[in-house]
């Protein structure tokens, strides 16, 4: 295994690493104070679309933790950068399944927000659907979110989806992810969503521009082999997957990829970085 050295910064995971749900992993205090103590740099950056950089900020305050609006990177910021590259916001209505985490970005990006589905070629009508669906974490999914969406992608609307994760671990145990919504979408429209979150590349690719740091002495901590672990592979950056969450040492039986470290939690993290 490669020494685990030469380290100036990080691109941590959320789900599965930092906590389960709103239940803290131990030692996530003491995690934060050693990044700290040894100035090493980080981006908190999640498949998680739930919650916008605020909400998380206050999420690890309760926790015992500070960290900035500045250190939080979520699949829908992605998303939203994603969208206004290739897409006019003044002209681009999006319906959006999905919480503030997944809306708040589009909004500040100048979209506009649709809960139609009637679509013409009359980009003044406010009143039209969408020319965009984006699909992310929701916990208030209904039936009628679902046929509008639906409605929406089958009238032409490109489909998104923040992140395909099959599964998210809770303090409940692992209970379906967002990439069960994006399955169900695919099965009623036949059509195939664009995807933002890891494994692309996209939003490891915003981390490093963000913290300014070579890529050689960059780290992703992940929980998920096939999001973080591959993600990281496709950026080509080093990888730590910690044991906490959702993928298993079995699991490294069946990918012709590997993290470069495998610990078991943040406390094992904590524990090499002080060595």
């Amino acid at each position: 295994m490669e020494p685990f050295n030469n380290i100036k910064a990080l691109i941590i995971d959320m789900d599965g690493v930092l906590w389960h749900g709103d239940q803290p992993m131990p030692g996530l205090a003491d995690f934060f104070q050693t990044l700290r103590d040894q100035q090493i740099r980080f981006i908190l950056a999640t498949n998680n679309a739930s919650l916008t950089q605020e909400q998380y900020v206050i999420k690890l305050a309760q926790m015992g933790v500070q960290v900035t609006r500045d250190e939080i990177l979520t699949s829908s910021m992605a998303t939203a950068l994603y969208l206004s590259k290739y897409n006019n916001p003044l002209e681009s209505r999006i319906f959006v399944i999905g919480e503030d985490g997944a809306k708040q970005p589009l909004l500040d990006h100048g979209f506009t927000l649709t809960d139609l589905y009637e679509l013409n070629d009359d980009k003044d009508n406010p009143n039209m659907g969408a020319h965009i669906v984006v699909c992310g974490k929701d916990s208030t999914l209904t039936w009628d979110k679902l046929a509008t969406a639906t409605l929406n992608i089958r009238a032409g609307a490109q489909f998104i989806g923040t992140n395909a994760d099959t599964t998210l671990p809770t303090e409940r145990g692992l209970t379906h992810g967002n990439g069960a919504i994006l399955a169900a979408l695919q099965a009623a429209t036949g059509v195939t969503p664009t995807i933002i979150g890891k494994p692309e590349p996209i939003i490891y690719q915003q981390a490093l521009a963000l913290l300014g740091v070579d890529p050689a002495q960059t780290v992703a901590i992940g929980d998920r082999l096939e999001t973080d672990i591959l993600g990281a592979v496709r950026t080509g950056i080093r990888s730590l997957m910690v044991l906490s969450g959702v993928s298993t040492e079995d699991d490294f039986k069946t990918t012709d990829y590997q993290p470069t470290w495998v610990m078991r939690d943040i406390r094992a993290v904590t524990q090499a970085l002080k060595n």
